[in-house]
């Protein structure tokens, strides 16, 4: 899914858009049990109340592409007559009111999440006449093409308030506020099935993730049967680490800096020329990136290798988690410095008496501990 068809289906996340009659869910323990399980009609449920719960759900269609929403693909054999497939596919025909159904994806949940505290599932089906969109983007709501037929899963958080002190006006005084029970944002969820160049695709879901240090492996694999994603965080690490190993003294500053700036300059097109289409690069791209840049050919090899053990062979990986586009930091075990990404140019190294350094241009504004500081001449 592209970030078009996102935001289509998050719009359908209003009391006045959607066609979902009612949200099912469950509130399980700290322990994994079940302590309560709910049905409760949207359409007769006040306004304030339903758009508040339309809100939760829509956040699990929040968040970056490929960090944290991430599509997964089934294989063929999965679709045909996979166990994990079949019971996605009940959920979503029988629209949620098969019971042994949903009772079986409550139990697969419950079995691979592992959040501190209590924690809510809920699940909604939602039916969306698919407008048709002429090829110069025009919209025609009485010209649907097909009904796009889904389910979403949100998993939140349910925390304790803490006690607090609140001053009630029709009383004129101070009392203590009960303390209550508040369902937080989701930590992690899906949509199934993908909504993919605007229509179904049962071969693929979007699963969301909220931290991007962690993926959920075991409910990925127990509700997808699916390799589980590495953390965008993690991406991160393992790039820069494959960097050192294959580049080794090769991994100067001058590398480091144009495969930053080259890959900021690919986001900065992309999002400048509105693509519709995911943003991503491979391993070959960036092994360019380092041949121009003089790296030797062993060296390159050496990269090739190691990217294609630790992502896969043509696996590509979004420029965003493996960068930071709004930083370009520089430690030493004693010093970090973050530098503006548009004023590198006031960063050089330099070798002095064959010792390195990092020297920084330093005209005005200076200040060392929030004090404006000037320099003897």
């Amino acid at each position: 899914m592209n970030e078009k068809e996102v935001a289509e289906i998050r719009r359908r996340f209003r009391p006045d858009k959607n066609n979902i009659s009612s949200l099912r869910g469950c509130l399980v323990n700290e322990k994994g049990e079940i302590v309560s399980e709910f049905n409760q009609s949207l359409l007769t449920t006040p306004q304030e109340e339903c758009e508040n719960i339309l809100t939760i759900l829509k956040r699990t269609l929040s968040g970056t592409l490929g960090k944290n929403l991430i599509d997964l693909e089934f294989d063929t054999k999965q679709v045909t007559d996979g166990e994990e497939h079949k019971l996605l596919m009940a959920l979503r025909d029988s629209a949620l009111k098969e019971e042994e159904s949903v009772g079986a994806f409550y139990q697969k949940v419950i079995q691979s999440v592992h959040l501190e505290g209590n924690y809510l599932i809920l699940l909604v089906h939602d039916t969306y006449d698919v407008p048709y969109r002429a090829k110069d983007g025009e919209k025609q709501e009485d010209a649907s093409t097909e009904v796009y037929s889904y389910i979403l899963c949100s998993i939140c958080p349910v925390k304790m308030t803490k006690p607090a002190l609140s001053y009630y006006m029709s009383e004129q005084a101070f009392h203590n506020c009960k303390i209550d029970w508040l369902v937080a944002a989701p930590e992690l969820g899906f949509l199934f099935p993908a909504f993919d160049d605007r229509s179904s695709n049962i071969y693929n879901a979007l699963y969301y993730t909220r931290s991007v240090e962690d993926s959920h492996g075991e409910f990925v694999d127990a509700i997808f049967h699916r390799p589980p994603p590495m953390p965008a965080k993690e991406q991160k690490e393992t790039f820069g680490a494959i960097l050192e190993d294959a580049l080794g003294e090769a991994c100067s500053f001058d590398v480091v800096e144009a495969v930053h700036d080259e890959l900021c300059g690919m986001i900065l097109e992309h999002k400048e020329t509105k693509r519709e289409e995911t943003l991503t690069v491979s391993g070959k791209e960036v092994k360019e990136i380092l041949s121009s840049c003089g790296v030797s050919e062993e060296r390159l090899e050496a990269f090739d290798q190691k990217y294609e053990e630790t992502f896969g062979k043509d696996t590509p990986v979004s420029p965003k988690n493996i960068i930071d586009e709004k930083k370009f930091v520089l430690q030493t075990p004693d010093v970090s410095i973050q530098v503006n990404p548009d004023r590198r140019d006031l960063v050089q190294t330099r070798v002095i008496d064959g010792v390195n350094y990092i020297v920084i241009r330093a005209d005005e504004g200076v200040e060392v501990n929030g004090v404006s500081v000037h320099f003897d001449s």
